[in-house]
């Protein structure tokens, strides 16, 4: 009978050790989810792992975004799910360009019938046949640039003025122009009222860029060219990068990457098909030009 009494008690023994085995471990597996699932800013502070360290940008300086305005308090969580799952998800880690990304209230820049679409993975309708582009295209448009505090960038296109905001976040001066006088004066309405003093705004052809403000450290354009206009080419500086949509013969478009090199030289890419509105004005005007 003792016996079996010993055996009973090692077997509840075992039990019981296997019993608190199994509460670790459940505790363990809950702390492991609630630690990844947990704020959006940790996830992303976790995949940030290998990227260049956010650059920390004095924004105590009048010449920096504000963000006061109550825009930036809406719509937070669409903003970050939106850096989650079309942004980060897709290999952009800049920590720069999700900051920047997470920040600018997109849905400012759109109609009030759109804002329930703003974070969404498409691009919506400006007006005057224009539109606010796809934020992952936005995001790799920036990445691509590998922007700095110290940046002076020059954009073809404003449109909406979005992805002049999602520079300035990053960048020290933002130009920008529009050939839609009534996307410009939009345009620089809105970046006014969310507190971006470091973007100007210019209507007129891009064509020509903004030579009195250059060089540019970084040039992008947000409309389709048949060619790559050579004052931009001229305007960029020596060491700087320029991204934009360029339709070759066959009406395909492609993102191009361009880097000119201390000489002068140039080297180009293409890195993504894509599909923007054309760019019109002059550029339209040497469609048959050949060095696309």
């Amino acid at each position: 009978m003792a016996a079996k009494d010993r055996q009973a008690n090692r077997t509840r023994d075992h039990l019981a050790a296997l019993f608190f085995l199994v509460v670790l471990l459940s505790l363990w597996f809950v702390s492991r989810i609630s630690w990844t699932s947990g704020p959006l800013w940790m996830a992303e502070a976790q995949d940030g792992e290998g990227a260049p360290a956010e650059t920390q940008v004095d924004r105590s300086s009048g010449n920096r975004p504000d963000h006061n305005h109550p825009a930036f308090e809406e719509r937070i969580e669409e903003r970050q799910a939106m850096v989650l799952h079309q942004i980060r998800a897709r290999d952009i880690k800049d920590p720069n360009v999700l900051r920047a990304m997470r920040t600018v209230p997109r849905h400012a820049f759109v109609s009030a019938d759109r804002q329930r679409e703003a974070y969404h993975d498409y691009p919506l309708p400006i007006g005057k046949g224009q539109t606010i582009s796809q934020p992952y295209i936005v995001a790799f448009m920036t990445d691509a640039l590998q922007l700095d505090p110290n940046a002076i960038v020059l954009e073809i296109g404003t449109g909406s003025g979005y992805q002049a905001a999602v520079c300035a976040e990053i960048a020290r001066q933002v130009y920008t122009i529009e050939i839609v006088e009534a996307l410009a004066e939009s345009a620089t309405k809105m970046l006014k009222e969310l507190g971006y003093p470091n973007v100007a705004v210019k209507f007129g052809d891009g064509y020509d860029g903004w030579p009195e403000k250059g060089p540019f450290d970084a040039i992008i354009g947000t409309a389709a060219a048949v060619r790559v206009p050579p004052a931009l080419v001229a305007q960029l500086r020596a060491g700087g990068r320029m991204i934009l949509p360029v339709e070759d013969a066959s009406g395909f478009q492609y993102l191009i990457l361009i880097r000119k090199e201390a000489d002068g030289t140039l080297s180009r890419r293409r890195v993504m098909p894509v599909r923007f509105v054309p760019m019109t004005g002059k550029v339209r005007e040497s469609a048959g030009a050949t060095d696309r």
